[in-house]
């Protein structure tokens, strides 16, 4: 028979730190003037903790080659600073990427707001109680 599962995994604990820790040190410690603001919204750590994908964000979309440079660049530094502060056997490799899923959330967001004013101005017309008719384009 299977055990129960707990709440989270060793993984999911450990990615979670690694998030913490790491957006701390892109706030203090990260020195490189090209990362400004750089938000962590994710990190997904493999089975073997061998390999960790960090997922972030900018404030400014326009530097965000920059930024993904500067993050590529210093992935050695807070590597070795993650070894400092989290007490694993095997620190992982960090890969950063960018996580659009903010920038898709907005358009959506932007998408049904146009929708949602588009039918109040073309159901804006109709009086209290009225329906368009069965066989009508609403």
């Amino acid at each position: 028979m299977a055990k129960a599962r707990k709440g989270f995994s060793r993984s999911d604990r450990i990615a979670e730190q690694i998030q913490r820790e790491l957006a701390e040190m892109t706030r203090k410690g990260l020195k490189d003037p090209r990362a400004g603001w750089i938000t962590i919204t994710a990190v997904h750590v493999t089975r073997d903790y061998s390999h960790a994908k960090v997922y972030y964000t900018v404030m400014d979309d326009k530097t965000r080659a920059v930024t993904q440079e500067a993050l590529d660049d210093s992935a050695g530094y807070l590597r070795s600073e993650l070894g400092r502060a989290i007490k694993i056997f095997s620190i992982p490799q960090l890969h950063f990427v960018y996580d659009e899923s903010v920038e898709r959330g907005m358009h959506m967001t932007s998408l049904l707001g146009q929708v949602a004013r588009e039918d109040a101005e073309r159901f804006g017309d109709l009086q209290e109680g009225d329906a368009p008719e069965q066989g009508e384009d609403a």
